[in-house]
Order: structure tokens, then sequence, then C-alpha cells
């Protein structure tokens, strides 16, 4: 059985764009009979950029809760909170002193920032070591991850490599599990759904708040009555990604025949986003009212991760002769 490990960051609750290009991939790949998920809410990451202990607990319980309410096996798989396994920031302090300043320097997510190093912070800087040790406490075989996080894999895999090199093959080097197919959802305003753009879709809001938000969804000045493209229309994009293929295919006519405006396409859109997700919806709220049942849950996934990392940072441990 393979083992695959996730970190998903602790920003809040998770939007439609989320939900389909990563919750629900990620959900499938953990329910394979060959695969045996590891799944993390990387809340000690979020410290980097957040320091209001409030949002950051609140966002941890949504991120926990969204997962949840769309069906992970916790039983079959490890659920946890980051922060509740320690270990992980004792690896990340061997992994240190095993990482060169240049490797640190050349991580994206340090010089997307390094033009104001006023506003950097060490956690920041060391961020893509806290995600190896995250990766490697745990022995993962494979870790799926985007474009955008390539670059911190290979380093965690440079510092497996470095420390084996040294001490034997005391920490398993992860291959990446890469999908070029990854689904990019369009936000309100065309551009990928995003929070730092705000054009995202919460699609556990009441029906009132979600209807703003779809509503607000940019489209052209078109006329109700003219023929429409449906391929350059940001409603007609998010439609063809949660409507069934023939409610997709019966919207695409009416874009192109006219007669059919933008309202009415929104007013489609809310309908499937509030039928298709009334299930998931009422099971976050369920969740979410019971905090100290998303606790317990966490807690018992943490327990499952324990045994697994206190024998690799036992490893690492007698290696080092402490």
């Amino acid at each position: 059985m393979s083992r695959i490990l996730t970190g998903i960051q602790a920003t809040g609750t998770p939007h439609l764009g989320n939900i389909l290009g990563a919750l629900l991939p990620g959900i499938e790949l953990a329910n394979q009979a060959n695969n045996e998920a590891f799944f993390f809410i990387a809340n000690l990451h979020s410290l980097t950029a957040i320091k209001d202990p409030e949002v950051i607990s609140n966002n941890t319980y949504s991120v926990a809760a969204a997962w949840l309410a769309f069906g992970l096996d916790t039983n079959k798989n490890t659920f946890y909170r980051q922060s509740d396994l320690p270990e992980v920031c004792e690896l990340m302090w061997h992994l240190n002193c095993f990482t060169p300043f240049p490797m640190l320097a050349n991580a994206h997510s340090f010089k997307d920032k390094s033009e104001t190093l006023a506003d950097v912070n060490a956690g920041l800087f060391t961020y893509p070591v806290l995600m190896a040790a995250d990766i490697l406490l745990y022995d993962s075989d494979y870790v799926p991850v985007g474009k955008d996080q390539r670059q911190h894999l290979e380093m965690a895999r440079d510092m497996a490599t470095a420390f084996n090199h040294q001490y034997g093959d005391l920490l398993v080097v992860p291959e990446g599990k890469y999908d070029e197919r990854v689904m990019i959802v369009p936000g309100t305003d065309g551009r990928k759904m995003s929070k730092s753009y705000n054009n995202f879709i919460n699609i556990f809001l009441d029906e009132k708040p979600l209807k703003k938000q779809v509503m607000s969804i940019i489209t052209d000045s078109l006329a109700l009555e003219d023929p429409k493209d449906p391929d350059t229309c940001n409603v007609f994009g998010l439609y063809k990604l949660v409507a069934e293929a023939n409610e997709v295919s019966e919207m695409r006519k009416k874009y192109q025949v006219g007669g059919f405006g933008y309202g009415h396409a929104k007013k489609a859109l809310l309908e499937v986003l509030i039928d298709s997700y009334k299930t998931p919806r009422d099971e976050f709220n369920r969740w979410m009212n019971d905090k100290g049942a998303l606790d317990e849950q966490l807690a018992l996934g943490a327990e499952k991760a324990r045994k697994v990392g206190t024998a690799a940072l036992g490893r690492v441990r007698n290696a080092l002769g402490y």
C-alpha cells in the first residue's frame, strides 16, 4: 500500500475552487484501495502570515469540517492538525542543520517577498524546511503537488538525500504525484478563483449570501435577446463544472440561440450550487456547531500519525547521537 501525504492550508473555509481542484480529487485518491492517505491541516504554516489566534483556530476548524463534510474516511486514512504533532518541529530543526542557506534563499516562498525584507519573518524563510519535515516525518511515498509546490517538494527530496548520504537510508525520499489536468476553477471575475483576489464562491453559505456572490459574477453587456458565446462567459465556465452534462448542453444551446440573459444563467447556477451541495452544506454546519467532535476526530488522527512519526524521529535522533 502506498502512503500519500497532503498538507491543507488553514486559510479559511475552502471555496468552490478548493473543493473542485483539491478536496474532491484528494478524497478520491485517498479512498482508492491501494492508497493510505495522511491529510493534515497546516495551521503552523499559517502563522507566517496570520497572527490572530481566533482566526487561526476558526480557519482550522472550517477546513476540517469541509473535508469531513465531503466524506473523507478517517477510519481508513489519517486526518490531523499539524500543531498537534510537535515532533514535526523537532525534525524541522534537524533538517535545518542540513539545509544550505542558498537553497532557502532561492525558494519561491521567500523570493516573492524578498524585495521588502522587513516583512519577511524567519518562519517564512524556513517554510520549505517545515514542509519537508511534514513529509519526511511520516515516511510518505507520494506527495500530490501542483506546479507552485514542485520546488518545495524537490527541496524536501534534497534534504532527505543529504541526510541519508551521511547517516544511511533513514528517511524515505518521496516521489511527487503530479497531475497536469488539475482543474483551474474561474472566479467571479474570470481569473483563477482565489481568496487573495476576493473572487471566490463559498458553497457553505446560506442562500442569501451565496446568491450575492453568484450575482456578482462579471459578464459582458450583451442584451438578453442577443446570441452569446458560452465559452467566453464566466457564469457558464462555472456552471459546466458543477451541473450535469445534459444541463450543460441545454444551457449551451440557450446561449447560442439568444433570448437567454445572464441573469437567467446566474439563477440556474445558484440552483445547482444549492441543490448539489445540500448534503455537504448540512454536514459542514453540523461539524462547525460541534467543535468538540471536530477536536475528537483530529485528536484521533494525531494519535495515528504520532505512531508513525515517533518511529521516524527516533531513527533520526539515534543517528544524531541524541
